[in-house]
């Protein structure tokens, strides 16, 4: 097998320590799949991309960045590492934790996860705490918790967690033949928009940035802190970024675009992804396709001619509620071949 993960492909290009194995499940190399039919709806005449995180082994982006802090916690002689999640961080940190055989400590908040990454970082052996509190609240505690140095933090606060990030950029030029005109993606904790510019500007390229947050959770866009983010995007469910500020800074530099999209204006782009082009991702990874609907219909962005990557950076089962919620089968029919041609309707075969 040729393939080992980020560090064996790009480690020497990477501020991660070499002075241990590698921690890796083979994160990383994600596919880059043309979307035609999306392009039409809400980008004519681009070319669209879509970077598919969602195929990381925990099932989403941040697979690339634990690789690389649980790597550097196990050098420097790590026996615990801890974060704050919304979820995917919960999940991605209790597989590579375990992997290495540490300890995890997780935080979440209260009633605010999606069920299918909670399932990850238990059935990962993490000791998930509950707080009555928000994400925000969680990695104030944990920054606090760590700062003695008994246990390694693993949030994007974490240098390392950048480092890992930064190589999906490569990974999008490498497979282009070249870095893509915009590159649209979520924002919650900022962290992934700026290992992003971090890595394309390493190698000398730089794209326009265009960050979409959820309309009840856009600090960024508003300018300030929000208290009590509220959105059902629970994944960029954020009210105080911890890399906002280079976010900003990456964005001024691409002269790019921030914007924010309504719960509904994401859901409605989650649900054409899978049904135009066959890829399920998570509600919060929509929200750039969402931002890049909006931005073509504001004239922020010429789609025409352009090449377009959108990053989905979680997979689609790690919050089937978003589609199972509400949903209701039609009754079961007789198992006759008259029954079923009318159950399908215009579609049935003759």
């Amino acid at each position: 097998m040729s393939y080992r993960g980020l560090l064996d492909r790009y480690g020497d290009r990477l501020d991660v320590s070499r002075a241990v194995p590698p921690v890796t499940l083979h994160e990383g190399a994600t596919p880059l799949i043309p979307a035609p039919r999306l392009a039409a709806a809400i980008a004519p005449g681009a070319e669209l991309f879509l970077k598919y995180e969602g195929l990381n082994p925990t099932g989403s982006f941040k697979d690339r960045g634990m690789c690389a802090a649980v790597t550097q916690a196990v050098s420097e002689g790590a026996t615990r590492v801890i974060c704050a999640s919304t979820g995917n961080t919960a999940a991605s940190a209790a597989a590579y934790a375990a992997r290495a055989g540490l300890g995890c400590v997780v935080l979440i908040p209260d009633g605010k996860i999606a069920m299918g990454k909670l399932a990850g970082a238990i059935a990962y052996g993490a000791k998930v705490v509950a707080i009555q509190g928000s994400f925000d609240d969680g990695l104030r505690m944990v920054r606090e918790l760590s700062a003695d140095g008994s246990i390694a933090l693993v949030n994007s606060v974490n240098p390392a967690r950048l480092q890992g990030q930064k190589t999906a950029a490569w990974e999008v030029s490498e497979d282009l033949g070249g870095p893509p005109d915009w590159l649209c993606l979520p924002v919650g904790n900022a962290g992934n928009i700026s290992a992003y510019w971090m890595g394309f500007t390493e190698v000398d390229e730089r794209p326009r940035l265009l960050g979409t947050q959820a309309a009840g959770a856009a600090p960024l866009v508003h300018g300030n802190p929000v208290p009590m983010p509220d959105t059902a995007c629970t994944a960029i469910r954020i009210g105080n970024p911890a890399r906002g500020d280079q976010a900003l800074a990456a964005i001024r530099e691409s002269a790019g675009h921030i914007d924010s999209c309504t719960d509904d204006e994401i859901f409605d782009l989650y649900r054409m992804v899978s049904r135009l082009e066959g890829v399920f991702c998570e509600p919060s990874s929509a929200a750039g396709l969402a931002g890049l609907r909006k931005a073509v219909a504001s004239g922020h962005l010429e789609p025409k001619g352009r090449r377009i990557v959108a990053v989905l950076t979680g997979h689609g089962l790690k919050d089937p509620d978003s589609v199972i919620q509400g949903l209701h089968l039609p009754p079961p029919v007789p198992a006759t071949m008259d029954a079923l041609r009318e159950a399908m309707g215009h579609e049935a075969m003759a």
